[in-house]
């Protein structure tokens, strides 16, 4: 499996990237084709109405008032009103068609980021912060929906007016319309200019911007152990240095920005001067009415404030193309994990289990499992033993096909289970984290969680059998109770018990215990005990645990050191042979020895031989 760099928020992009970007933008719209038609149309119909308005303007000067035609001023007067009223009816047409069009381009891209992110594979989450991803999102999104609709239209906008101007000033004057043309190139080149400064701090802002929002996500998660350890201060500096960075970006982007607009009003001035002058020597000669340069110096306003516009809508054309970036860049990371092509849904996983030489690391030159090789008879419980670190959790993530192995292969009813589909194999495992995970919304909605048909009576019987219904039904409202953002309004342990009951209720085939008991108190524990044995009974079933209690009923404990298996047998057999186990046993279960058998230190291998022999 090649292996995936994930870089996503540090990356910097090139002005390269900015073409197939903004036509990949484009492209959000086209399921929308027939509302950007629309779109289209009314703004050209503004744009042109409003050039239009000038030149009934010229009119009402050359023929009401200096010919004194009181009728002419009357007629043109009805014109113009007619064409306000049909303007309004387009200014609102074009607004509204780009304000549904927006907010369903919007919708569409975070419904994609959403589908995208379930599946992408456990290994992307570990290497990209949840802050980042939520600005991706939530603002990201939002500033390319608004560079779709509102960008969009006051550019189509400002860019339609700016031609119509040009065509009405060539047919009262083709070459003072020519002289005033002749800025528009020293305005592009001032553009793009500004444009690659603009773009680059902008980029950088969106750069702190997401490590802020990973450090809101952080601090607020980590709220009590920030508080325990009294690292309010030290905080607020870091926070400082993140918006300190962010602050001047920003600035930069925005004083850019700022001086973008006196450019060109120094440009306009320089037009309007030389339209004065040079209006002046073609009136003087008849070539030009007193209207015509009054509707010259109109549309030559009418043309360079659209402009002006153009800077400030470009400038947040350049944040929501760096937005844009990001979020196709998101789009792009393909899953390390994923279905073959013709792969066959996993009918059962009942079957055996076998690690076959399988080899895997995170890192490279930094391996986690070397040749591992492990059958596992359907039906059997296997625990998990060994130092932090020995790979016992990527034994159960690599079972789980959260991450695939490097080399080698692991079968599932004698079928490499990359030939299944992902899907069959999930939903064919339960699995009790040490850390429990609930959602919001009720305790009834999170024991469903895995199995949405079930009904509420065996949803009942799942927490029966878990050990969970005694302490839900003392609850407020029970069953329907809400549990809090994440659970927190229960205890460790009873979000353990009703993680144990979401597992029951999904008739797993497959059972997966991580160190699922280390958190709770003893009490609990045995609860947790019970459901696990109900759920473990007749099915296949690793655990991964330190706690003598959990692992003393496997069909066999499996010592994992460095990669590989240590050693393995039943509890009775390891403690007798006085090896690994045996040596994880009187160290790291001393405290539970003590408690059990109310030993000291020197009491403690005479204890384990006790046990041994029982």
């Amino acid at each position: 499996m090649a292996d995936t760099t994930i870089e996503l928020e540090e990356e910097e992009y090139t002005s390269q990237l900015t073409g197939p970007v903004f036509k990949r933008i484009l492209s959000l719209v086209t399921p929308y084709w027939k509302w950007v038609i629309g779109f289209v149309v009314t703004i050209l119909a503004v744009s042109a109405l409003d050039a239009y308005f000038t030149f009934l303007n010229k009119d009402i000067v050359d023929l009401g008032i200096n010919l004194q035609d009181p009728a002419a001023v009357m007629r043109i007067a009805k014109l113009y009103g007619g064409f306000i009223m049909l303007q309004a009816v387009m200014v609102f047409s074009c607004i509204y068609l780009a304000g549904v069009l927006g907010e369903r381009v919007q919708y569409d891209l975070r419904k994609g980021l959403f589908n995208h992110l379930q599946e992408l594979s456990l290994s992307f989450y570990s290497q990209m912060a949840v802050g980042r991803l939520m600005a991706r999102v939530t603002s990201d999104t939002g500033r390319v929906s608004e560079l779709i609709s509102w960008g969009v239209l006051d550019s189509t906008w400002a860019i339609v007016n700016i031609l119509t101007s040009a065509i009405f000033m060539a047919l009262i004057n083709w070459k003072l319309g020519l002289m005033v043309m002749l800025i528009i190139p020293i305005l592009v080149i001032i553009a793009v200019q500004f444009r690659k400064k603009i773009l680059v701090e902008f980029r950088a802002s969106r750069r702190a911007n997401s490590k802020i929002t990973g450090t809101y996500n952080e601090n607020i998660q980590g709220v009590r152990v920030v508080k325990a350890l009294s690292r309010e201060d030290q905080n607020l500096v870091e926070f400082q240095d993140l918006t300190d960075t962010m602050y001047r970006a920003s600035y930069r982007a925005a004083w850019l920005s700022a001086l973008f607009l006196p450019s060109v009003q120094i440009l306009s001035s320089v037009a309007l001067g030389l339209i004065i002058w040079y209006g002046g020597i073609q009136s003087q000669a008849g070539l030009i009415t007193i209207g015509g340069i009054q509707a010259f110096v109109a549309y030559l306003t009418f043309m360079l404030w659209p402009v002006q516009d153009l800077a400030r809508v470009y400038a947040e054309m350049q944040h929501s193309i760096a937005s844009a970036e990001r979020i196709f860049k998101l789009m792009d990371t393909p899953p390390d994990v994923r279905d073959k092509p013709g792969a066959v849904e996993a009918k059962t996983l009942m079957g055996a289990i076998e690690f076959d030489h399988v080899d895997f690391f995170y890192e490279d030159r930094k391996p986690v499992l070397t040749d591992f090789t492990l059958t596992v008879n359907p039906g059997e419980m296997i625990a998990l033993v060994g130092p932090t670190g020995g790979g016992k959790s990527t034994i159960v993530n690599l079972l789980c096909r959260f991450f695939e192995p490097r080399a080698g292969v692991i079968r599932i009813n004698g079928m490499d289970y990359t030939d299944y589909t992902l899907q069959s194999i999930h939903s064919k495992i339960g699995i009790v984290l040490q850390t429990p995970h609930l959602f919001s919304g009720s305790v009834r909605e999170n024991i469903r969680y895995g199995r949405l048909a079930a009904t509420d009576d065996e949803v009942t019987e799942a927490a029966k059998v878990a050990g969970a219904h005694d302490f839900i039904v003392t609850l407020e409202k029970g069953y329907d109770h809400n549990v809090g953002e994440g659970g927190n309004l229960l205890s460790v342990g009873q979000k353990q018990l009703i993680s144990l009951a979401r597992a029951v209720l999904a008739r797993p085939e497959l059972f997966i215990m991580d160190e699922a008991t280390s958190s709770v108190d003893t009490l609990t524990e045995a609860l947790i005990q019970r459901g696990m044995e109900a759920l473990m009974k007749g099915r296949t079933s690793f655990v991964i645990a330190h706690r003598l209690s959990t692992i003393r009923r496997a069909n066999r404990i499996i010592v994992i050191e460095a990669g590989k298996i240590a050693e393995q047998g039943t509890h009775a057999e390891l403690l007798r042979a006085r090896g690994h186990y045996y040596r994880l046993y009187t160290q790291q279960f001393r405290h539970q020895l003590e408690v059990q058998y109310g030993v000291d230190e020197e009491g403690v291998v005479e204890s384990a031989e006790a046990v041994a022999a029982d």
